[in-house]
């Protein structure tokens, strides 16, 4: 089997397997305690913080575990939101967020805020213009914007954007789930947030940084642990497991970035030439590196994902779009493109040209043969 949904979730790195075992032995007790086995976990928990902390150019008391990388959201944008409730109630998203994002913001909403939603070009970048005379607004508190967007891979102007907020005095979330551990994350952040299992660590680790400076005050009831930022005791085990993946990821980056890069070139080159009636999306260049999604009209998304599933290759969505839902994917709609027959494919670190290649020999009798089922010639 052919694993390519390294977007949902990259499998566990050996190195976090090993550390996650080792951790179960010495990080079991409770860290905010004062005796020795706590004092030993206590240890562990901050040498993984300072790891983290470095990985994503932060530093170790601006940075909380949480439970996952959606609760690392959600406590990012109305925690921030909350803080700076003095200063305004505006907060400002792009059409693409992930859907952690734009949750977060339908509860602002409904609690008295507003929201703007910034759209987005073919490729799916955002409009900066737009962007940046939306957060220009006075009463602005929060802006969000993602470093790569989930379904299609294209990167967002973080960068430039992070200019924008610092000139109006906006803070920016930076959602970086898909890019932490692959490439550098980007300057000019206010609150960051990640999620461990997509760089290979194990699920339930997510990470909400806040930089110094930035006003935060949890919307949740009061607890200790974690800079007041995030209730419940932590996963010793898992967050040293998660500190060892980052670390490992981050010194293959180069490489593998490459890489998979260039296994996605060929699948964005071939894929047209191999199947006709196919629209690939997202930026060819300015993308993540292990990501490409494409669409097939005529072509019901489920039943090809089935196909494939069982020609042994395990690929993702782009779309939303479920029997029960009948929904599309929001980014294909921003976006402007085929919302159906859709594909992503993700690859994860270690993944072989062969794969890719068998990968690209049995796509278009599957997409011909639906076809053909549905009456299409």
């Amino acid at each position: 089997m052919a694993y390519f949904d390294a977007a949902s979730s990259e499998p566990l790195h050996p190195q976090a397997r090993e550390a996650f075992l080792a951790a179960l032995d010495v990080g079991w007790a409770d860290p905010a305690k004062l005796y020795g086995q706590a004092r030993r976990a206590q240890l562990l928990l901050e040498q993984a913080r300072t790891e983290v902390a470095e990985a994503l150019g932060a530093r170790p008391d601006e940075v909380s575990f949480t439970a996952s990388g959606t609760q690392a959201v959600h406590l990012g944008v109305l925690g921030t939101l909350h803080g700076r409730r003095r200063v305004g109630r505006h907060l400002v998203t792009s059409a693409v967020e992930h859907s952690s994002v734009l949750h977060a913001a339908g509860v602002h909403e409904r609690d008295g805020g507003t929201v703007e939603t910034v759209g987005v070009g073919l490729t799916g970048r955002v409009d900066l213009p737009a962007f940046t005379e939306a957060v220009a607004k006075e009463g602005t508190a929060l802006a969000c914007l993602q470093t790569a967007n989930h379904e299609v891979g294209t990167l967002q102007p973080v960068a430039e954007v992070a200019e924008a907020c610092q000139e109006h005095g906006v803070p920016l979330l930076v959602d970086a789930a898909q890019t932490a551990g692959r490439l550098p994350v980007p300057a000019g952040w206010s609150v960051l947030t990640a999620s461990a299992h997509k760089w290979g660590g194990p699920a339930g680790v997510g990470v909400l940084a806040v930089r110094k400076g930035t006003r935060f005050r949890s919307f949740l009831p009061e607890d200790e642990r974690e800079r007041r930022r995030v209730p419940g005791f932590e996963n010793v085990p898992a967050i040293v497991a998660a500190a060892a993946a980052l670390r490992a990821m981050v010194s293959e980056a180069a490489r593998e970035r490459s890489r998979l890069s260039a296994l996605v070139d060929r699948i964005r080159e071939q894929v047209p030439k191999l199947v006709t009636d196919v629209e690939v999306i997202g930026d060819p260049v300015s993308r993540a590196p292990h990501i490409v999604t494409f669409s097939c009209l005529y072509v019901d998304g489920e039943a090809l994902l089935t196909e494939l599933d069982k020609a042994g290759f395990a690929v993702s969505s782009g779309s939303s779009c479920t029997a029960s839902t009948l929904r599309p994917s929001h980014v294909l709609e921003a976006m402007g493109v085929l919302t159906h027959g859709n594909v992503r494919v993700s690859l994860p670190r270690g993944a072989s040209a062969a794969d890719v290649d068998r990968f690209l020999a049995v796509l278009p009798e599957l997409v011909h043969r639906i076809r053909q089922d549905a009456g299409v010639s």
